[in-house]
């Protein structure tokens, strides 16, 4: 294996969690909103990598327990996040992910364009959504509302 390679259990803290991932091309689309992401950055040859992580709890449901899990997978995504671009920056390659809390890039900041990854995923992969108040909530096929999309 590389050595640029990241395990996402020498990353993730605990008991390794369900995790997912995609590969994709930008589709034509969606080329404008991921240039207004990312200005001045070719989309030509860039591929998005769309995460969801399995929840412990309903992440439609409010309070503490909905809250400290948000929070935990969010810690853990950054930390994958990070190390996986470290490595790809490191071997010479462009790479940025996205903040899931607010939508903006973590190491590019130059735009100021939000990136909806509950959109992306229905876009890319073809999941549901259903409404929760003022905030659409990914339907996993698997996990249903169980999923933090990052």
């Amino acid at each position: 294996m590389p050595s640029s390679c990241v395990q996402a259990r020498a990353v993730l803290e605990g008991p390794y969690p369900d995790f997912e991932y995609s590969i994709h091309t930008i589709p034509r689309t969606h080329k404008d909103e991921v240039s207004a992401i990312f200005p001045g950055v070719s989309t030509d040859d860039m591929l998005v990598v769309p995460t969801c992580q399995r929840s412990a709890v309903d992440l439609v449901e409010w309070g503490d327990d909905a809250a400290k899990e948000k929070d935990k997978l969010l810690v853990q995504f950054q930390k994958l996040a990070k190390a996986v671009c470290d490595a790809l920056i490191a071997e010479g390659h462009w790479a940025d992910y996205i903040d899931p809390c607010s939508g903006l890039p973590m190491i590019h900041k130059e735009g100021n364009t939000v990136y909806g990854e509950v959109q992306a995923l229905v876009t890319l992969l073809g999941y549901s959504t259903q409404n929760a108040g003022c905030c659409s909530v990914l339907l996993h096929p698997v996990w249903g509302s169980s999923v933090y999309p990052a």
